[in-house]
């Protein structure tokens, strides 16, 4: 009652775990702010960590060969993950994120060079 009704598994998914990628989600400013119950500081830093998105992504748009922006859900090519590669499903024909491998490696190493700063 007092966790919301949550399950167990629910209430730990968010739980912050030690030698991570600084790219982790657990690792957001903004929900930690949230989740110690400082609203009004989690909104100033989750507008913060958006504008910084946006700036990045401008950044990236701007610095990319003159090509047509790509609609949603179809790959972008100023862009590419560090632990994903994008294909096309042979199945539905759709693009989809498949796991190419480094990040296993990376986190025992505790290499996180090839991270952006995101937060």
């Amino acid at each position: 009652e007092n966790m919301y009704f949550f399950s167990h598994l629910a209430l730990t998914l968010n739980e912050p775990e030690e030698r991570v990628a600084p790219t982790d989600s657990r690792l957001r400013p903004d929900q930690r702010l949230m989740e110690s119950g400082r609203w009004d500081e989690a909104n100033v830093e989750k507008q913060r960590l958006e504008e910084k998105q946006r700036a990045v992504r401008r950044r990236r748009e701007a610095e990319a060969p003159s090509e047509p922006v790509a609609p949603p859900g179809k790959d972008y090519e100023g862009y590419i993950p560090q632990w994903f590669e994008r294909k096309v499903d042979a199945v539905t024909g759709e693009l989809i994120c498949v796991y190419k491998g480094g990040y296993w490696e990376a986190k025992d190493k505790q290499d996180w060079s090839k991270c952006p700063d995101i937060f």
